[in-house]
């Protein structure tokens, strides 16, 4: 008996008019296999995201490895962790680490606006991943990706000492915030697509909605509101990457540019940490289609100290 997950399933017939399961399953080695249930009728019994437990033979078929799933049954349910890709940092820790930092704030308004929409949003935002394909698409990627900027953010502000600390810190909390209004999540934790509101909105908007609603609840009505909003809409930086503004002022500037390289950093390392020392990458479309070169001389590994 062996553990895999379901990555895509479909329910189909053979010749004889029999149902059988058309399977891609990837296994404990984190390889993907094509694989056939015969003779099974799913009733929705299985579906893709699902970890089972199976008893299989392995064949040659055209040139290729499948396998041919003699019993498959449903896994306990944490057998999950064994393959979904996760932070290395727990979501909650993190969450109270960056929440700790607002609650230390000396600008009131900006304690009262941040610390609110991050309780409100607690939940989802301490095991969500920050995107769907891209960067730190992973469960806990939210908060990983979000206090690697508070991080940097905290180390250029002691480079620079004109900026002013607490807004920077603000804009990089709630940047990503309403990346839990944007995307949809399945069993396994992962972006399975985007909601209704994220096509049609997405998370610049309600980023910058949720500050108009929080600081109109309240009772604030300062210029720091703007700012906050501008901050959260012009993170992308460009029109063309989403954001309907471009960075104006120092703070948003700063977001801006740590945001990309944070973003930059993961894939990087993500895509060198599958091949060899001496070994260049397939071309990386995220990356303007650049192969990447594996050194060697540093770990690719995507460690960060995030200052707890």
């Amino acid at each position: 008996m062996s553990f895999a997950m379901i990555k895509e399933l479909a329910e189909k017939k053979d010749k004889n008019g029999n149902g059988y399961l058309d399977l891609t399953v990837i296994g404990s080695d984190k390889k993907e296999y094509p694989a056939k249930v015969w003779r099974f009728e799913n009733n929705g019994q299985f579906s893709a995201n699902d970890v089972v437990e199976i008893e299989y033979t392995v064949d040659n078929y055209k040139g290729k490895t499948q396998l041919t799933i003699n019993t498959i049954k449903p896994a306990p349910e944490d057998m999950i962790k064994e393959f979904v890709p996760s932070s290395d940092y727990d979501g909650k820790a993190v969450f109270a680490n960056l929440l700790s930092k607002v609650n230390a704030f000396k600008d009131s308004e900006l304690k009262a606006i941040v610390s609110s929409i991050m309780t409100e949003n607690r939940e989802r935002l301490e095991v969500y991943p920050a995107a769907y394909r891209l960067h730190h698409a992973i469960v806990g990627g939210l908060m990983l990706h979000t206090a690697s900027i508070v991080e940097m953010a905290e180390k250029t502000c002691q480079v620079y000492p004109n900026i002013n600390r607490e807004l920077l810190i603000s804009g990089a909390i709630l940047h990503d915030v309403a990346k839990t209004f944007e995307m949809e999540t399945g069993k396994s934790g992962l972006c399975s697509g985007y909601t209704m509101g994220g096509e049609l909105i997405g998370h610049l908007v309600k980023g910058a909605m949720y500050i108009d609603e929080t600081a109109k609840k309240l009772g604030i009505n300062s210029d720091k509101v703007i700012l906050l909003e501008h901050m959260v809409l012009s993170h992308h930086g460009q029109p063309e990457f989403g954001s309907p503004v471009r960075p104006m002022f120092l703070e948003a500037e700063i977001l801006s540019s740590l945001d990309a390289l944070d973003a930059t950093i993961f894939e990087i390392n993500t895509a060198t940490s599958k091949v060899e020392a001496g070994d260049f990458t397939d071309r990386q479309w995220a990356l303007d289609n650049r192969k990447l070169y594996n050194h060697g001389l540093s770990s690719t590994e995507h460690k960060v100290n995030l200052g707890e």
